[in-house]
């Protein structure tokens, strides 16, 4: 078959000769086919060209993407690195006031256990991969961090919160104005002339001067006690008393609730006395100390 030859005759117009040729068929296969494989060729290097540029181009964008990202994390790390070292300025702040105020120490171990052990590490394959990978364990680090230190803040907060109401209910101001006339311990007694306890301390004034709670708390007694004569006693809590003694006249009730600088009673004369003045005591657990080891401000 591809012995044969094919004969193609072409015909030209009026004015011309007939011409004919004589085409090997296996030569018209050889081109055919040899057309065919440079067609397929140039349709295939020409989508492979075409296709380079694409992928080119999405590189290159890829890659100023990359290097955009990385630069925000490696931003993000600094800012991470800023916020770490403020929570370690809040650390010390909060150990200054455990310190300040008595309260117990953190010990090392637990605040270790706080923050979950050691970093991370992270598994490179891109940079920007990688420091997502890092900007991502810091962040949890410091987030860890954080709900730790904010608890211990908390427990803060809720002793000092503690402390507070202990300052408000302990006795801490003179109870009224005056001359300090007598202390706390063994003094004269001014009827006999001999040494005797004096379990208070007088503060002497005119008849009427005001006198006020020196902390908060609850009026346990209100009415005449044998020498010390009309009696206002508070309960302050936290095993304080006060005892104000000599009154003229009262000024609240039995049960009522009183804040330190209200005002109480007035000063006069009831009672064992040589003249206006006011006893003031100051116990706690039942003992009897010196009201002046009670007393913060200046008259």
């Amino acid at each position: 078959m591809f012995k044969k030859k094919l004969t193609l005759i072409m015909i030209p117009d009026a004015s011309g000769i007939f011409k004919q040729m004589k085409v090997p068929i296996a030569s018209l296969y050889i081109g055919g086919t040899l057309f065919l494989v440079l067609l397929v060729a140039g349709l295939f290097f020409t989508s492979q060209y075409f296709t380079n540029k694409v992928a080119q181009k999405e590189l290159i964008r890829l890659k100023n993407e990359n290097k955009e990202l990385s630069d925000k994390f490696e931003q993000m790390r600094w800012n991470l690195a800023e916020v770490e070292d403020r929570y370690s300025e809040l650390v010390e702040k909060e150990i200054t006031l455990r310190s300040a105020f008595d309260l117990p120490e953190i010990d090392l171990g637990e605040r270790q256990l706080g923050i979950g052990g050691p970093k991370a590490t992270p598994v490179a394959t891109t940079p920007a991969h990688e420091s997502a990978q890092q900007a991502e364990v810091e962040l949890d680090y410091l987030l860890r961090l954080s709900r730790f230190e904010l608890e211990k803040y908390d427990e803060i907060h809720t002793a000092l919160d503690d402390l507070e109401d202990r300052l408000r209910h302990t006795p801490s101001i003179w109870p009224s104005k005056g001359w300090y006339s007598r202390g706390y311990g063994m003094k004269y007694d001014p009827f006999t002339g001999y040494k005797r306890m004096h379990n208070g301390i007088d503060i002497a004034n005119p008849r009427g001067t005001p006198i006020v709670a020196t902390a908060d708390g609850k009026v346990i007694k209100v009415g005449n006690q044998g020498s010390m004569g009309k009696t206002v006693v508070i309960d302050h809590g936290y095993g304080f008393r006060t005892l104000f003694g000599h009154l003229s006249k009262y000024n609240v009730k039995r049960g009522q609730q009183v804040k330190r600088g209200d005002v109480i009673a007035f000063m006069g004369s009831t009672g064992y006395s040589t003249g206006p003045h006011l006893h003031y005591e100051v116990s706690r657990n039942g003992q009897r100390l010196d009201p002046r080891k009670y007393i913060l401000n200046e008259k």
